[in-house]
C-alpha cells in the first residue's frame, strides 16, 4: 500500500520516507514507516456501519458487550493477517489465487459474496455520511447521498484525493473523544473491567443479532480482498527486501492496525454504554441519537464531533469497499486493475467500482432508516464472511500457492475459530429468529 494507496490516496503520511534507508531513524520513525496497508485496513474497518454498530451495542447493553473488542482482536489479526501473507507469497490478489488454483465455482462464490456484501455496506455507509450530514445542516439526507457517492468517485479518479485524504483521514480523530469522554462520565471502572474479560450475551434475538452485527462489522469481507491486493502491489514496489522481511512488517502491520481498530471499538461501547444506556437510552433511531453519547464532552459540539468522524471514516471506508469489489472481480475476469493504474489504462476496473458506488447509492431510494441500514450491513457481513475466512484457510495451508509459508497454527487456529464463531452465531441468530415467530 506504500506505493498504492500512497500514489493515489495519501493516506501513508511516511510514504516519503520509506524510499529512504530507515536505520538511521528515531525508534518512533523507524516504526511508523514500517506501517502500510494493516494500518488503512484496521481505519477502514471502523467505517459508518462499525461505528452505529458499536453505538447500538453500548446503547442496548451498557458494558455488557465490551468483551467483544477483546475476544475478536486475535480473530480478525489471524484472518487479516493471512490475507496479507497470501498477496506478499502469491504476489496476488484472492481472486487471482482462486481464479488459478481452484474450481470456477468456488471463485464465483467468493465473488459473489464479497460484492453483494461490499453493494449493501456502500449503501449504508454513504446512508450513514448523509444522515450525519444532515445533522450538520438540516438539509434531507438524500440530498448528500448522491453527493458522497459522487465525491468518492471523483476523488478515485482525481489526482487530488492524495491531497484531500490528509483531511479526511485527521476528521476520523474526532473518535477520539470517546476515549476522552470515557473518563470524563467517571464509569465503574471494577464493574467495566469485569465486563471487558468475562465473556456472557443475552440468549435472545437482539442480542445475537447485535453480536452478529459486531463480529461481522469487525471481521468483514471486504477487508480480505482488500488487504491481499494491496500487499500483492505492495511487493512490487519493495522488490529489494527480502520475503522473509516483508512478511515480518506485514505481521507488525496487521497487528498495529486490528489493535487500532478494536482500540476505538472498545471505547465507543464504552462511552455509549456509560452515557446512552445508562441513562435509559437503549436503542438508536438517528445519528443525532448516536451523537448524544459525546455530549457530556463537548455539550452542543456532539453532533458536530460525531458528524465529522461518520464523514471522515465514510470518506476513507468507501473507497475501500467500492476497491476490493473492483478487485474480486477484475481479477477474477483477468482484467488490469490497480489503484496506480488510470481509468484510460484499466477502465473495467474503474468501471465496476463506479457501478458498486451507484448501486450502493441507489438503496437510498427505498428511504430506509440510515442506522438500521447501517447494523443491518453489519449482520450481513456477519453471515457471510465465515465460508470466505474457510477459503482464506485453506489457501493459507496450500502449498502451490504459498511454498513453504503456509500457516503456521497459531493463524489456522485463529482463522477456524474465526468461522465456527460467526457461524454460530449467525445460526443462533436464525435460531432465535424462527423462535420469536413461533411465539
Amino acid at each position: 500500500m506504500l506505493g498504492t494507496l500512497s500514489a493515489k490516496y495519501g493516506v501513508n503520511v511516511v510514504r516519503t520516507l520509506s524510499a529512504r534507508d530507515d536505520r538511521n531513524r528515531p525508534g518512533a520513525l523507524r516504526w511508523l514507516a514500517r506501517l502500510g496497508p494493516g494500518l488503512i485496513t484496521g481505519a477502514a474497518d471502523d467505517d459508518p456501519s462499525g461505528i452505529a454498530t458499536y453505538s447500538q451495542a453500548g446503547a442496548a447493553y451498557g458494558f455488557g458487550l465490551l468483551w467483544t473488542a477483546l475476544f475478536s482482536l486475535p480473530l480478525m489479526i489471524a484472518v487479516q493477517l493471512m490475507c496479507a501473507r497470501i498477496g506478499l507469497v502469491s504476489r496476488r490478489g484472492l481472486g487471482s489465487v482462486l481464479r488459478e488454483f481452484y474450481p470456477p465455482w468456488v471463485l464465483w462464490l467468493a465473488c459473489g459474496l464479497v460484492v453483494v456484501a461490499n453493494t449493501v455496506n456502500l449503501g449504508a455507509d454513504l446512508a450513514g455520511m448523509g444522515a450525519a450530514a444532515a445533522l450538520l445542516t438540516g438539509a434531507p439526507a438524500t440530498l448528500f447521498v448522491p453527493l458522497f457517492a459522487a465525491l468518492v468517485l471523483a476523488l478515485l479518479v482525481l489526482a487530488s484525493y492524495a491531497q484531500m485524504i490528509r483531511i479526511f483521514k485527521w476528521m476520523t480523530l474526532t473518535f477520539l473523544a470517546y476515549v476522552v469522554t470515557a473518563f470524563v462520565v467517571h464509569p465503574n471502572w471494577g464493574r467495566l473491567l469485569r465486563e471487558t474479560v468475562v465473556p456472557h450475551v443475552a440468549l435472545d434475538r437482539d442480542a445475537m443479532l447485535t453480536v452478529v452485527a459486531i463480529l461481522g462489522t469487525t471481521i468483514s469481507p471486504y477487508l480480505f480482498f482488500w488487504q491481499a491486493a494491496q500487499e500483492a502491489e505492495e511487493g512490487t514496489h519493495h522488490a529489494g527486501r527480502t520475503l522473509g522481511r516483508m512478511l515480518g512488517l506485514a505481521a507488525t502491520d496487521t497487528r498495529a492496525g486490528m489493535l487500532v481498530s478494536n482500540f476505538i471499538m472498545y471505547f465507543v461501547i464504552l462511552t455509549t454504554g456509560a452515557t446512552l444506556h445508562a441513562s435509559g437510552h437503549t436503542h438508536i433511531e438517528t445519528a443525532a441519537e448516536a451523537a448524544a453519547a459525546l455530549q457530556p464532552l463537548a455539550g452542543g459540539a456532539a453532533g458536530l464531533l460525531f458528524a465529522l468522524g461518520v464523514i471522515g471514516t465514510g470518506l476513507i471506508g468507501v473507497p475501500v469497499l467500492a476497491g476490493s469489489a473492483g478487485y474480486a472481480v477484475t481479477e477474477a475476469l483477468r482484467w488490469r486493475r490497480g489503484m496506480d493504474e488510470k481509468p484510460r489504462t484499466a477502465p473495467q476496473f474503474y468501471a465496476v467500482i463506479a457501478v458498486a458506488t451507484i448501486l450502493g447509492a441507489a438503496f437510498d431510494v427505498a428511504h430506509l432508516n440510515a442506522i438500521h441500514m447501517l447494523i443491518w450491513a453489519a449482520v450481513i457481513n456477519g453471515g457471510l464472511a465465515p465460508p470466505l475466512i474457510i477459503m482464506i484457510v485453506v489457501i493459507g495451508n496450500d502449498r502451490r500457492v504459498m511454498g513453504s509459508y503456509t500457516n503456521g497454527w497459531a493463524l489456522n487456529v485463529g482463522g477456524v475459530v474465526a468461522a465456527l464463531v460467526m457461524t454460530t452465531a449467525a445460526v443462533a441468530l436464525v435460531w432465535f429468529s424462527i423462535s420469536a415467530i413461533h411465539i
